[in-house]
């Protein structure tokens, strides 16, 4: 009988990286890469290119499409994202992973949060430490882990790091939809809990803009020539959020109206932004059929227009049976390092979402634990960099040695 495998030997090379990967967090949360600041997101794509180039693998910069807004003056516009990083090795090894990141943060170039701060010597408050650039140095030192590993053949994989996760990631998801599909699993480096508690189910997301358009008019000499389109988003707002708890799990948030003007002019523009969350693939329909009779109730209306722009960008992530051996098999690597891996659904979605729709099993909070994300309070957690890399090197090389099944190969007995 063979001798078990010495994973020890392999995640020694993780034992003395906590300072430089601080160091390497600090420089990066310190590149200002909002989501629409193409500068900052093209140096920060530089840095990473610089960084993931210690792994031998094929690079090459891969451009976003295009996202179509909706402006305060209800025009639609095209809007420019940054670039994608994508690496690949070993396309045809036995095992092949989809590892995803993003390099975009929601703190743009005026946002007043922009330098770092320690709390105490092992926590660090500074945008984007832990959504996601943590997350990126976890799986950059988990893949150089297995880089020396004798494992490291069985393992393919691929790497694609967008700017656009953010906002969306309407520019990219294409890409992550393809790369899954040449992938058995995938994993994605957003935050964990500051307990390390995981993300499991996720809800479906989308966006959309409401642009009503009436007509001006003197507020006080021709009020009744005056359609006013701030009074009739009122009505689809009352509508639309009705709808919050028509279907389980479903909820509508009404988050901004933008139009009007002086108090004596009748407003003949209103656009209402909302965001809407849901657990069920089929309750997407269901809230556009509900979504455009309302629209059409306002566009039948004598002197108005209405229309409806956006849509759903993230599919619900349910818990399948795949999903769930999957966490069985994270949580037996996690016992070997002394953590208990925990997991439990949320209303959040990220790009596992879009991911998970494509067919493959896919962890999505494997990077540090932090805190407070998308505000100025956002935190990471410094011992959870090296603790948080040799659990997605160890998950991997066990799954290479064949210690723990492949989740991609998974197959539901209740479906045979």
């Amino acid at each position: 009988m063979a001798a078990p495998y010495n994973y020890k030997a392999d995640l020694a090379f993780l034992d003395d990286r906590r300072a430089p990967m601080t160091d390497a967090l600090r420089a990066w949360c310190a590149i200002n890469s909002g989501s629409t600041n193409l500068d900052g997101l093209k140096k920060m794509h530089g840095a990473l290119k610089d960084a993931f180039s210690a792994l031998g693998a094929d690079v090459e910069t891969v451009p976003s499409r295009v996202h179509k807004i909706v402006t305060k003056d209800g025009e639609t516009m095209e809007q420019k994202v940054g670039d994608m990083l994508r690496l690949v090795k070993r396309p045809q090894a036995p095992v092949r992973v989809l590892l995803a990141g993003h390099m975009d943060t929601v703190f743009g170039a005026d946002h007043p949060f922009q330098s770092e701060k320690f709390l105490d010597d092992d926590t660090l408050n500074a945008p984007g430490a832990a959504d996601m650039k943590g997350g990126l140095l976890v799986m950059l030192n988990a893949l150089m882990a297995i880089e020396n590993s004798p494992l490291a053949e069985r393992i393919g994989y691929e790497v694609l790091i967008n700017a656009d996760e953010e906002i969306g990631s309407i520019g990219s998801a294409h890409m992550l939809t393809e790369a899954a599909k040449r992938a058995q699993f995938a994993c994605v480096y957003e935050p964990a809990l500051p307990d390390g508690t995981l993300a499991g189910a996720r809800k479906g997301s989308g966006n959309f803009a409401a642009v009503i358009r009436g007509k001006s008019a003197h507020a006080g000499r021709e009020h009744h020539l005056g359609r006013n389109a701030i009074a009739a988003a009122a009505d689809f707002i009352s509508g639309i959020d009705k709808l919050s708890g028509e279907r389980e799990g479903l909820t509508v948030n009404v988050a901004r109206v933008d139009g009007g003007g002086p108090n004596n002019v009748v407003p003949n523009l209103a656009v209402v932004r909302f965001n809407v969350r849901l657990e069920q693939p089929e309750d997407s329909d269901w809230l556009l059929d509900k979504a455009n009779a309302l629209i059409a109730d306002i566009d039948a209306r004598d002197g108005y227009s209405a229309k409806l722009e956006g849509g759903f960008t993230r599919p619900p992530k349910p818990m399948t049976p795949q999903l769930n051996a999957f966490f069985l098999a994270l949580k037996a690597a996690g016992a070997d390092l002394g953590l208990a891996i925990d997991w439990k659904p949320t209303g959040g979605c990220c790009d596992g979402n879009n991911i998970a729709a494509a067919g493959i099993p896919v962890i999505d909070t494997l990077g540090v634990r932090g805190a407070n994300i998308h505000s100025a309070q956002e935190i990471a957690k410094l011992d959870s960099l090296v603790e948080r890399a040799k659990l997605s090197a160890l998950l991997l090389l066990k799954i290479a040695a064949g210690d723990i099944p492949n989740p991609g190969e998974f197959v539901d007995t209740e479906k045979r």
